[in-house]
């Protein structure tokens, strides 16, 4: 028999009203109430997009003929739709200006997800859904989404409950508009660990939000996941731009030494650790912290480069180009910031805010398992195009001006 325990940690016992993968904030203590239910408070307010001081910053994106063809997510979109039944086709698709756009959550939700569930579908509907996602993104972007699901499913495995949410295919696909060369269009994935929205503008794309995440991050060395990892080079990255900057850079990039619960502020210390850009938070005030590329040598300013590209490149592979051209335009404005440690086993957080591209990557205490401090093997992530695109609105706003007005 299997030893239900993770690098010595156990599964944590959790009381969660929880029924077919809805959590039900009315059976929760208020405090917790309140905070599961952000997203579904703010997905209505009017967008403004993540800020540095509430205005977003004008000219950053432009609606432009890239060259590049969508043939393929197109066609893939189009097989999906045709392999569902018409009693599934009003939940499958929803409008493109759908508020539901914006109504996600990384952990489990609070109100009845629209969309498919992946695993109430024929085998045939769910491999034409999941090849929308593949044929919209790099081979590395879909990979790192299927390695999450599994990793979900292992943990499911190894707490032996919650397996209505802790599954391979215990997720949500939607599509937004009518698949289209012409108009836009795109998709939402969304489900524990795994939130992604892609949209597609004329022949540009958009890949923000993405959250990705996992508890472990790394499955155990028997079963049918032995072996299956992920996050290694956001990790591997961080920590090699982390360990690049000097003493005497401290005091422009280094937030605190340590993630232990007693040295974090106290709004930094629950359950949803220092991530600030995630689910319900697509309106987010953040202002400037870290150092600038400005004050970075040039070996700091490649390393900054590689680790952004980790994330950029789950774009397809002109999409990535031109989002880190993108990128590189706009590195002397753009800031990174640490807290933690930075040996081999450390716990960090670390955040690039760049005028086009923020990324957040945090260790996290566990939820399922019972280590109380953060450790390396529990990864949150998320993506965003701040100053107004995240959900390609930028774009679209472009869109149909030029050519609805």
């Amino acid at each position: 028999m299997r030893d239900h325990t993770y690098r010595g940690h156990r599964p944590r016992t959790l009381e969660l009203p929880i029924a077919d993968g809805i959590l039900f904030p009315d059976l929760l203590p208020d405090e917790l109430a309140r905070e599961v239910s952000v997203p579904l408070r703010n997905h209505r307010d009017p967008y403004v997009g993540v800020t540095t001081d509430g205005t977003p910053v004008d000219g950053l994106y432009r609606l432009a003929e890239t060259g590049l063809s969508h043939r393929k997510a197109l066609d893939a979109a189009t097989a999906y739709l045709d392999t569902l039944e018409p009693y599934q086709l009003p939940v499958a698709r929803l409008r493109m200006d759908s508020p539901d756009w914006r109504l996600w959550t990384n952990a489990l939700p609070v109100w009845t997800p629209k969309g498919l569930r992946l695993s109430r579908l024929t085998p045939q509907q769910r491999e034409a859904a999941l090849a929308v996602i593949e044929a919209s993104l790099s081979a590395d972007g879909y990979a790192a989404i299927r390695t999450a699901m599994k990793l979900n499913d292992a943990l499911g495995d190894l707490i032996q409950t919650y397996r209505d949410s802790l599954g391979e295919y215990t997720y949500q696909f939607t599509i937004f508009g009518e698949p289209s060369a012409e108009e836009p269009w795109g998709w939402q994935f969304a489900g524990h660990h795994v939130d992604v929205h892609c949209v597609f503008v004329g022949s540009q794309l958009v890949l923000a939000p993405v959250f990705l995440g996992a508890e472990p991050s790394q499955a155990w060395e028997d079963g049918p996941y032995a072996g299956l990892s992920l996050f290694e080079r956001e990790t591997e990255g961080g920590l090699a731009m982390r360990r690049s900057l000097t003493e005497d850079q401290e005091d422009r990039f280094l937030m605190g030494h340590s993630l232990r619960i007693a040295d974090l502020p106290p709004e930094l210390a629950g359950p949803t650790g220092r991530q600030l850009s995630g689910a319900g938070q697509d309106n987010l005030v953040l202002p400037p912290e870290g150092i600038s590329g400005k004050e970075l040598s040039r070996e700091q300013r490649q390393l900054l480069l590689e680790l952004a590209d980790v994330y950029i490149k789950r774009l397809p592979d002109g999409h990535a180009g031109l989002k880190r051209r993108q990128f590189e335009e706009h590195l002397g404005d753009t800031r990174f910031a640490w807290r933690g440690g930075h040996g081999d086993t450390s716990a960090f957080y670390y955040r690039i805010h760049s005028p086009v591209l923020l990324i957040e990557y945090d260790n996290e205490s566990g939820i399922f398992l019972d280590n109380d401090e953060p450790e390396r093997f529990h990864v949150h992530t998320i993506t965003r195009e701040p100053n107004g695109n995240d959900y390609g609105k930028n774009l679209l706003a472009q869109h149909y001006q030029r050519f609805h007005s």
